[in-house]
């Protein structure tokens, strides 16, 4: 792979450098808002493909889980093998392939003739998402100065949210079901051009390319291996880093998104009751009544899985963005333990509800969306800071998807406990799961200490 990628040179022009830093921070925002969108469609669509697909009703549950573990290990593979491809051959070139792997296999995704292949799809659709987040993150640390980065944190933070949130508000008008949800795969494709747009537009990171020459130099090129970040002196920090990363990945996939699901089943449930009134009816009139009851019905079903996962992502749009100044402002510790409590709270609060139906529901859905997208512009501003440049983009991609891997893990022995021990009940999975949140407080101790005091703490101590 060559490095044709155009290079922000330090002797360009202030507003040809200035060109250039903003066509990375585009690209990297619409590349990681496209992946959200393919984290939307996971959420939403996941109940109608298991029903469409598997011939027993009683396995949907479980599949569920299955699927979302083949988003977790998808991302966790795409981020060690595409962060290795980026701290190897470079960032831009890196990004462009993960956004067209997540567009390519998304388009093919839509053929499953079985579940067992869609599943094997969805995995290889993830790597490209899973790649995507340390590329994007790595490329926009080394092209911009420093004390935009705080900032740009919030930025790439925000970025999957907004995808989220724009898919889902698509889906309220258009409605996704097991007879109709081919057609969200065939959006996720769409980005392809995006890819294309990458290789050839986004310049390569000028701190990466030093690297290169002064590797080339002095040694010769050094190549870079998925063990070095799991070797002294990187060993301690990746370790930190994906305890750090693990908590807020396991209380997205792994207790908020049971509220998604648990909101899919009621609407198969109204779905399901409204056919069984029309099949009932005796009379034409009483047929036509129903057929319009039916599409009014369907209407409303998918509202209430695509405005859960709407009322989920636009909230977090809003404090993802705010993520990275937030712990700028507190502190990185007090920052995440406060973040683990406040996200506890509304868990409980979420599925301590009787149904999806109930008054307060969207509210707390809301809720935990706006406390636990503030994780997701605190992960982009701490984790690549605590790797020198050499293995910045492996080291934050293993310390993000290595998460993943216990995430996917965990939900897995979930799936399999869903029917036995928890009754089929999301409700129920995902008050138990919430306390996950509270391990957070702990783990935030391991976390090394900045040599910067807080933005709070100065302006306390100035007075």
């Amino acid at each position: 792979m060559s490095q044709a990628s155009t290079s922000l040179d330090s002797g360009s022009d202030s507003a040809t450098q200035s060109g250039k830093m903003y066509t990375i921070l585009i690209i990297a925002f619409l590349g990681w808002m496209f992946a959200g969108s393919h984290m939307a469609i996971n959420g939403i669509t996941y109940h109608s493909v298991a029903t469409s697909l598997l011939p027993d009703a009683s396995a949907v549950p479980k599949w569920i889980g299955f699927l979302v573990v083949a988003f977790l290990l998808g991302a966790a593979a795409g981020g060690y093998v595409f962060g290795w491809v980026g701290d190897r051959f470079g960032r831009s070139k890196a990004m462009a392939l993960s956004i067209a792997f997540y567009s390519i296999f998304s388009f093919v995704s839509l053929l499953s003739p079985r579940i067992e292949i869609f599943w094997l799809l969805r995995f290889l659709t993830c790597m490209g998402i899973g790649g995507m987040w340390p590329n994007g993150m790595a490329l926009l640390q080394e092209a911009w100065p420093n004390t935009a980065k705080p900032i740009l944190a919030g930025i790439l933070g925000t970025a999957a949210n907004v995808g989220i949130a724009l898919f889902a508000y698509i889906c309220i008008h258009k409605d996704v079901n097991p007879d109709d949800w081919q057609w969200t795969y065939m959006a996720g494709s769409a980005p392809i051009l995006l890819a294309i747009a990458s290789w050839f537009l986004v310049p390569e990171s000028p701190k990466w390319l030093q690297q290169q020459s002064a590797s080339n130099e002095e040694n010769g090129p050094r190549k870079v291996g998925m063990g070095e970040v799991f070797s002294p002196p990187h060993l301690k920090l990746t370790l930190i880093g994906i305890i750090l990363a693990f908590v807020p990945l396991f209380g997205g996939w792994g207790v908020a998104n049971w509220a998604t699901y648990w909101a899919a089943e009621a609407d198969e449930e109204a779905r399901l009751a409204q056919v069984a009134k029309e099949q009932n009816s005796a009379t034409k009139a009483k047929e036509t009544q129903a057929d319009e009851a039916n599409t009014a019905s369907k209407k409303t079903a998918t509202n209430k899985k695509a405005q859960t996962s709407f009322n989920r992502a636009w909230t977090g749009s809003i404090s993802s963005l705010l993520g990275g100044a937030l712990a700028m402002f507190l502190g990185r510790r007090i920052c995440y333990a406060i973040l683990c409590v406040c996200a506890f709270t509304c868990t409980q609060m979420l599925y301590s509800l009787p149904d999806p139906n109930s008054a307060g529901f969207q509210m707390w859905v809301s809720a935990l969306g706006f406390f636990s997208g503030f994780f997701f512009g605190w992960l982009p501003l701490c984790l690549p800071e605590m790797f020198p440049t050499r293995v910045r983009s492996t080291g934050g991609g293993v310390s993000f998807n290595f998460g993943r891997i216990i995430v996917a893990s965990l939900i897995l022995l979930t799936a399999f406990a869903l029917k036995e021990q928890f009754g089929g009940r999301y409700d129920l999975v995902g008050r138990v799961c919430g306390f996950m949140y509270l391990t957070g407080i702990a783990a935030v101790l391991l976390m090394p200490r900045s040599d910067e005091r807080s933005m709070l703490s100065k302006l306390l101590h100035s007075k």
